[in-house]
């Protein structure tokens, strides 16, 4: 459904926002575009939804060039922003059939259509008031419901849960797997590699306008080769002392909410049984000790610099 063959784009300072990019995303399956700022996820969606023009390479949407047929591919997409494009003033509903009459449907067509997306995305408890007065949550449904109005083929999220509470993020995940479930293929762009682990059937990782490494989650964490060790501690103040003990051992990761301490166990069992040592001379109480496979976030940063190095 989305066929990208080296793609690359220059602005007119010479800068490369995208050098030699190439990825597919099938029918029906969620594609997680991943990158740090800057890394150009937001350009490949200009391009992809034909906001701007490629320098080179060829690109193709729901079977139709970007450059050479345009109107065909804005005719077969939605697109949601990183910001929600929505009128303040007016409701969700007026906001919904407003741009349903902007997409050419008639009055009754477009005021239906809204009744429709207000069930599916369950707003009717405020669907008459303005949006003004939405939560950063609904907002963001609202502005999904948008990209809807007209049944896409294809739907590109630039970064849409980027400021959302742990609550609203999930309802949105929940949307966009939906969606799928409904045959739409999505490209979701994002920097929250737990909502790309849990959401994409494949990944690809943008640097620096690059493809630095391609696949499923599962994929790109056999790719690391790597276990970790994970230290799961009963009193948070501990995390300081621990991560002191495992000084000069790989990779060491403190993460203060989860009360875990990891180190890469580039021996196996061998790092485990050092572990439990160091951890057995501090005193400390504990809840496990595991040996696990790679997060998708240990992934991003093992793989990039590997990738990007001379």
């Amino acid at each position: 459904m989305i066929e990208v063959t080296g793609l690359c784009k220059f602005f007119d300072e010479g800068v490369a926002a995208l050098t030699e990019v190439s990825f597919a995303v099938p029918t029906g399956s969620v594609l997680g575009l991943l990158g740090h700022n800057g890394a150009g996820k937001t350009t490949t969606v200009q391009i992809l939804s034909t906001l701007i023009p490629p320098t080179s390479g060829r690109v193709r949407v729901a079977g139709y060039d970007v450059v050479e047929q345009a109107d065909e591919v804005r005719n077969s997409i939605g697109v949601t922003g990183q910001s929600a494009c929505l009128d303040e003033l007016l409701t969700g509903r007026e906001n919904l059939i407003l741009f349903g009459r902007l997409r050419g449907m008639r009055r009754k067509a477009a005021r239906q259509r809204a009744d429709e997306l207000i069930e599916q995305f369950e707003l009717g408890h405020a669907a008459n008031r303005a949006v003004q007065t939405y939560s950063g949550g609904m907002r963001r449904r609202v502005d999904i419901a948008i990209g809807l109005v007209t049944t896409p083929r294809v739907l590109f999220l630039d970064e849409p849960t980027t400021g959302l509470d742990p609550r609203s993020r999930r309802q949105v995940w929940e949307l966009v797997s939906s969606l799928a479930s409904q045959g739409v293929t999505v490209l979701l762009t994002t920097q929250y590699l737990e909502e790309a682990d849990v959401l994409s059937d494949s990944i690809v990782i943008l640097n620096t306008g690059r493809v630095v490494a391609s696949g499923t989650a599962e994929d790109l964490k056999a790719q690391t080769g790597a276990t970790y060790c994970q230290v799961t501690l009963v009193h948070p103040d501990d995390i300081a002392r621990v991560s002191a003990a495992f000084a000069g051992m790989s990779d060491v990761d403190a993460d203060e909410n989860a009360n875990t301490v990891s180190v890469r166990a580039v021996d196996g069992v061998g790092t485990l049984s050092e572990v439990v040592r160091r951890t057995d001379r501090l005193g400390v109480e504990l809840i496990d000790i595991t040996l696990r496979r790679p997060t998708l976030d240990e992934v991003f940063l093992n793989l990039t610099p590997a990738a990007l190095a001379p």
